[in-house]
């Protein structure tokens, strides 16, 4: 069996899966994969829309509740239009990690037209060391409504060019966080010799998470990931699991179609409430515990091992959010072990 180390934070590259862009054969260590792969985890959405103090502190709070994860976004402004604060991803990042201790801190998810892939990957590499190794990189197109691209005066890609870009991208970061030295020369991006150092805190790097919606862009997830996330903008719940059902299927068939176990990709889902804005904020899943349990189980149902969410609006919902954390997540991972 492969040695697993337990430092103060965990950063054991079991925890992930493997890195399975390049061919290689499953040994010995899959049965491990598969199963710490499929240990239930929960995460939380903090978006930068609040003054820092208050960020802060909402993070600091996710951790305190025992979360494993949080997740921060990626956009020049708030993309939806609300006016306020918005603060830049990755001093976000390094700042939450000096702040805190246990908590891992994912991009959810980082654009890539915002940035060149190897400055990223050096971005990512110092990220992974300020947090002593608690980083999850989380790669995404960006999305074409986005004004960022407009007021930034970049080019606002169309969503073929985006995924047919990100192949080269996703591939380029994988190699300058995993690899000594790297040279690459594609259609859309080309590094010549470049060399990162020092080397990540995670070995062989930190993992990657790719936000995959269509099957050209799961079939990225299938050969470069190591945390698929997915989020359905359905109306209702029951067409939002029937939607991810069916990407779940789709993922599994690009799995099967390049020779890797599909158990070896952990799956992380954001919940998203259609009918929130129009309700004050009010999100769905933080009506009640009981609401809670009964809509994360059919998440789970799905194959589903990380449940991500929102961190709440509605000040009359923080307190269920609360219990939530303290009662019934600890019942729920131990009935899922």
């Amino acid at each position: 069996m492969p040695t697993r180390i337990v430092l103060a934070m965990d950063v054991s590259r079991t925890e992930y899966g493997i890195i399975p862009n390049r061919t290689r054969d499953y040994d010995s260590s899959q049965e491990e994969n598969e199963t710490v792969t499929s240990q239930l985890r929960f995460s939380v959405l903090v978006l930068p829309n609040v003054p820092w103090p208050e960020l802060l502190r909402r993070c600091r709070e996710v951790e305190e509740l025992g979360f494993d994860a949080v997740g921060l976004a990626d956009h020049l402004v708030d993309w939806a239009g609300n006016k306020g604060p918005w603060f830049e991803l990755w001093t976000q990042v390094a700042a939450i990690a000096q702040a805190t201790t246990r908590i891992r801190l994912t991009t959810l998810v980082a654009q890539i037209p915002l940035r060149n892939p190897a400055h990223f990957a050096l971005q990512a590499l110092t990220a992974d060391h300020i947090s002593g190794g608690r980083l999850d990189v989380g790669l995404g197109t960006g999305l074409v409504i986005d004004p960022s691209y407009r007021m930034m005066g970049i080019e606002n890609w169309s969503p073929k060019e985006r995924v047919a870009r990100f192949g080269e991208y996703v591939e380029i970061v994988d190699r300058l966080l995993s690899q000594e030295e790297t040279t690459f020369k594609g259609r859309f991006y080309q590094v010549d010799g470049a060399a990162l150092g020092p080397r990540p805190v995670q070995s062989p790097r930190p993992p990657i998470m790719i936000a995959a919606m269509g099957p050209v862009m799961l079939g990225h997830t299938a050969r470069h990931a190591d945390i698929w996330n997915s989020i359905s903008f359905a109306k209702t719940f029951e067409a939002q699991l029937e939607e991810t059902r069916g990407r779940v299927a789709t993922l599994d068939a690009r799995c099967a179609a390049i020779g890797r176990d599909p158990a070896t990709l952990r799956r992380s889902y954001l919940m998203f409430d259609a009918a929130a804005r129009q309700s004050g904020g009010r999100v769905n899943y933080y009506d009640s515990e009981e609401s809670f349990t009964r809509m994360v189980e059919q998440v789970i149902a799905l194959g589903i091992t990380e449940i991500a969410l929102y961190y709440p609006i509605a000040d009359e919902q923080k307190p269920v959010f609360e219990r939530i954390a303290r009662n019934v997540l600890p019942a729920m991972r131990a009935a899922h072990k």
